[in-house]
């Protein structure tokens, strides 16, 4: 019985710790990336003290509605605390507001073709994707990318809110295949 019960507590108190420290990282504002939009690993939320400019790279909750709803049945989003629930994504600001984004194979902004940005019909399960019809991009809202190719992101569900935005991302310990 002995053997048991030092099992019994060995698991609770790695469980434990595993919770504690999950919760020390969720509070410190570590992230952990699994997917492969941008390096795998860990990532910190660093606070925005100045207005949000392209190419920042940021942590963002995206809205509650039909993209995050696609996102999760589809397994492009992770679940998480996000109000939307889903996990925040790490993007890259590809457009600010006033800004003029046309989808014609890939990105388009203000006229110039953004590097990486082909715009895919299907995803890799041959499922048809929605692709964002292009427009000015509105007070309040970013036009957000990802140079992987698989990427779910603006060229699909368009420009989102701003006030989504949590901070920006810096990798800490990652890796990148």
């Amino acid at each position: 019985m002995t053997k048991r019960r030092t099992a019994i507590a060995v698991i609770g108190a790695s469980a434990l710790l595993l919770a504690c420290m999950a919760a020390a990282f969720a509070l410190g504002g570590y992230r952990v990336n699994f997917t492969p939009s941008y390096a795998y690993g860990l990532w910190k939320i660093e606070p925005l003290d100045r207005e949000i400019r392209v190419g920042d790279r940021l942590f963002v909750c995206p809205p509650a509605g039909d993209t995050s709803q696609l996102g999760l049945e589809r397994g492009y989003l992770p679940r998480g605390l996000c109000p939307s629930g889903t996990g925040p994504l790490i993007k890259t600001v590809a457009a600010l507001p006033g800004q003029s984004i046309v989808i014609d194979g890939q990105v388009i902004i203000d006229g110039e073709p953004l590097a990486r940005s082909a715009v895919l019909d299907a995803d890799a399960e041959g499922r048809a994707m929605p692709i964002h019809d292009g427009g000015v991009v509105t007070d309040g809202s970013l036009f957000l990318h990802s140079d992987f190719v698989g990427s779910y992101d603006s060229r699909y569900f368009g420009p989102i809110p701003a006030e989504g935005t949590l901070g920006l991302a810096r990798e800490v310990l990652t890796y990148a295949p």
